[in-house]
């Protein structure tokens, strides 16, 4: 039994009021003063005890014993059905002819009252290639580039202020504002990453990352067979697949509206972003970059990954690891 936090007496404190009146002689008025309550608290455990003895003395449900107004279980049914039917509350008030309150009640009770909740839970497929470089996932994510010191990520403050020395007379923001793309390629086994950033995403900056990031799995003795990305522009173009050809590397693509499919690189950028992009406060786009060597540096060879049993992606590689450059 849970006692509530601002009551002042517990079952032990209200038996030893009981026993006060009734053993002691105590009056009501100052068995209550003793205890720092009022005299009709003390009346009534004093007439819960009389008629139940100790147990009356316990703190009782809140919920009422009966409901007059409930809805019958045969209403709920029925409702649950067809909902299951993917009718809107609404139809279904009018079906059975019911208010559309009780309906909407009654399906939040039963934890049907968003109709995604009708659709079956997909199963989760996990699965982890048996090699290092049997498949390696590519991935951009764009970063939003730091002009004047921290922005409203780190420091919390609204976009509305403008500093004055980064703007013209006209108010507007100069500087090497916009987009930076930052690139990344981990091995599906090993969990070995490789990021770079880059001004942008188109496709011959795709390949150019593509190539250096297989030469730093080779440097590791990783020879890459297979890569997977998303069906973004970059990556279905044709530089692109000359490239994968002269690499001699599969391409394959993620399933349309899908980035699960993808999701060991997904979830190294939410790490990624977490750890080093939003780890700090930077106040420069150079400065953040500068520091993803050494964050990349410590995240392949000293932190320790949960899916790897906690160590480290080098934990895996064939070859003893060295410098990450």
């Amino acid at each position: 039994m849970e006692v509530h936090a601002n009551a002042p007496l517990s079952p032990i404190g209200r038996r030893r009021v009981v026993d006060r009146v009734v053993v002691g002689g105590w009056s009501v008025a100052a068995a209550a003063e003793a205890a720092g309550v009022s005299d009709r608290t003390v009346f009534r455990w004093l007439a819960r005890f009389r008629v139940e003895g100790q147990r009356g003395l316990v703190d009782r449900r809140s919920a009422p014993g009966r409901i007059p107004h409930k809805t019958p279980a045969d209403r709920v049914v029925a409702i649950c059905q067809l909902r299951r039917l993917r009718l809107t509350a609404a139809d279904i008030s009018t079906a059975l002819r019911m208010p559309l309150s009780t309906v909407s009640a009654v399906l939040k009770r039963e934890g049907l009252g968003k109709r995604s909740r009708l659709a079956p839970v997909a199963s989760v497929c996990r699965y982890e290639r048996s090699t290092p470089g049997e498949l390696i996932h590519i991935d951009v994510k764009k970063l939003g580039r730091i002009v004047g010191g921290p922005g409203k990520r780190i420091t919390g403050r609204g976009g509305s202020r403008r500093n004055p020395a980064l703007t013209d007379a006209a108010g507007v923001r100069r500087g090497t504002t916009g987009w930076e793309a930052v690139h990344v390629a981990i091995d599906d086994h090993s969990r070995l990453a490789y990021v770079e950033v880059l001004g942008d995403e188109k496709a011959h900056t795709s390949v150019g990352f593509l190539r250096r990031a297989t030469a730093f799995f080779a440097g590791h003795a990783i020879h890459v067979q297979r890569v997977m990305t998303d069906n973004g522009s970059p990556y279905i173009s044709t530089i692109h697949a000359i490239a994968c050809r002269q690499l001699g590397i599969r391409h394959l693509r993620t399933r349309p509206y899908r980035p699960q499919t993808n999701g060991k690189a997904e979830r190294f950028i939410q790490t990624l972003l977490r750890e080093w992009a939003y780890g700090r406060a930077y106040s420069s786009s150079v400065q953040r970059a500068q520091a993803l060597n050494a964050w990349l540096t410590h995240y392949n060879f000293t932190r320790r990954h949960g899916s790897l049993g906690h160590k480290p992606p080098a934990s895996r590689l064939t070859k003893a690891p060295g410098n990450y450059t």
